[in-house]
C-alpha cells in the first residue's frame, strides 16, 4: 500500500475497478483488496472488500511461511475457475491469510491447520493467495480464463 501510494496509483487503479475493468490479484494482489492487514502492525488496505489480513499461528505440523502444493476446494461456479476441480494443486508461499466479512466472496478454500480463503471472487475482482504463475496445468487455465474476461 506504501508504493501504491507512493508512486500515486491508488486513486487509478480504484477508477480502473469500478469501471468494470477485470483485476487479478495474486498473493499480495489478494490481501491488498481488503479493509486491513495485521502486517507491519495494522496496515489500511483498499477495503474493496470488508475484512482483514491476518498471520497464521505456527504449530508443529504446520510452518509459517505456508510454502509449497497445497490443493483447493471450489465453493461455487466462478468464471475465473472453469476447468479448475477442487483437489486440484496449487503453489503457495505466504505467511498471512484473508478473512472476508462476508462468506459469499469466497470461491475456494485451502486447508492448512486452519481452513483458510485462498481465492475470492467479486464482480470484476479476482484474487488468490497461490501463486497461478507458479503452478502449472491448472495456475495456466486461471491465466487464461483471465485473459478471456479482458
Amino acid at each position: 500500500m506504501e508504493n501504491l501510494e507512493k508512486f500515486g496509483l491508488i486513486e487509478s487503479l480504484l477508477r480502473s475497478i469500478e469501471k468494470g475493468k477485470p483485476y487479478l490479484g495474486i498473493c499480495l494482489g489478494l490481501q491488498i483488496l481488503f479493509s486491513e492487514s495485521e502486517e507491519f502492525g495494522s496496515q489500511k488496505g483498499l477495503d474493496l472488500i470488508k475484512g482483514r489480513v491476518v498471520k497464521f499461528k505456527p504449530d508443529p505440523e504446520h510452518k509459517v511461511p505456508h510454502m509449497g502444493w497445497n490443493t483447493v476446494d471450489m465453493t461455487g461456479e466462478i468464471p475465473m475457475l472453469e476447468r479448475i476441480r477442487s483437489g486440484d494443486f496449487f503453489y503457495f508461499v505466504h505467511s498471512y491469510y484473508v478473512i472476508p466479512e462476508e462468506a459469499k466472496w469466497i470461491s475456494t478454500l485451502t486447508q492448512y491447520g486452519i481452513n483458510f480463503v485462498s481465492s475470492i471472487w467479486k464482480e470484476n475482482l479476482f484474487a488468490t493467495q497461490f501463486h497461478p504463475e507458479k503452478s502449472q496445468e491448472s495456475g495456466l487455465r486461471i491465466l487464461e480464463n483471465f485473459a478471456k474476461s479482458i
